[in-house]
């Protein structure tokens, strides 16, 4: 491989064999070097791929104007998310948290601090993203000697959900919202507050944030499920599915999208069993 632009004496952009654009990372791996020369491929510690150009230029412009430490420390906080979390992760992450990194350590060093004013929901919808923004935040603490707290610990989380959304542009705080809504509906319609460490509360909300993906992104569920199987779920589930056609109709209305029988089927069954443990 040849080296097409050089972004910092660590960073060069190139192209794979297929002539596609890609970044490559490595110490010293344009040191002293120009375009056209060949790379050194022993010096190739990583490989980013962004399909999109815009992304892709994006990218350039900031490992340009950020050191590749943030580039290796957010690879790092990525590489771990990939192995925990079960949907794929946008590569435009890598923008996002190295740019987010950036920032937020040179803020943090200076005494500024600002709140994540969704801190609290992102504990409760996104506990498995969260979780990976601390390991970062505990990570960045044993390094550098500098606690950037769980605020922005919250802010990683936030990039990783966003990255797991198949919309690019997808609005997670939207999304936050819709998630919300749906269990305020819930627990009026019950009269209970939800159990927010019970296994069935997160495997409800885990649910409702692919629910809450599809709708923010206008896809529609195609269904499968017949409806034979959907009334024996009314019978057996009958409080939770009529609170199930009360979000069908918030959505509907807020949000003009249709609610399929695949749907409804599922977020009953998730439903019905979340109030049965409340009600334990």
């Amino acid at each position: 491989m040849k080296i097409v632009k050089i972004l910092n004496n660590n960073v060069v952009l190139t192209k794979d064999e297929k002539d596609n654009e890609i970044i490559v990372s490595g110490r010293g791996l344009a040191f002293q070097k120009k375009c056209g020369d060949l790379i050194e491929e022993e010096k190739i510690d990583k490989r980013y791929r962004l399909s999109d150009s815009g992304a892709s230029q994006r990218f350039q412009e900031l490992l340009m104007d950020v050191p590749v430490t943030y580039l290796e420390l957010a690879t790092e906080i990525i590489d771990d998310a990939k192995k925990q979390l079960s949907a794929p992760v946008n590569d435009s992450v890598y923008i996002s948290i190295t740019d987010h990194l950036y920032t937020a350590i040179q803020r943090v060093k200076k005494g500024i601090r600002l709140r994540n004013l969704l801190l609290w929901d992102i504990k409760r919808f996104f506990p498995d993203e969260f979780s990976i923004g601390q390991k970062a935040v505990t990570m960045i603490k044993t390094k550098y000697r500098l606690d950037l707290g769980e605020d922005e610990a919250g802010n990683i989380a936030l990039h990783l959900v966003n990255a797991q959304t198949e919309t690019e542009h997808q609005d997670v705080y939207e999304m936050t919202e819709l998630m919300q809504e749906i269990i305020q509906i819930a627990s009026y319609y019950f009269k209970t507050q939800f159990d927010e460490e019970s296994v069935y509360f997160y495997r409800f909300t885990t649910h409702l944030r692919f629910f809450a993906s599809r709708i923010m992104g206008g896809r529609q569920y195609q269904d499968e499920t017949d409806e034979e199987l959907l009334l024996i779920i009314q019978r057996k589930y009958r409080n939770a599915y009529q609170c199930v056609l009360k979000i069908q109709q918030f959505i509907t209305e807020k949000y003009h999208y249709v609610m399929s029988n695949d749907e409804k089927l599922y977020l009953t069954i998730h439903l019905a069993r979340l109030v049965q443990k409340a009600n334990q």
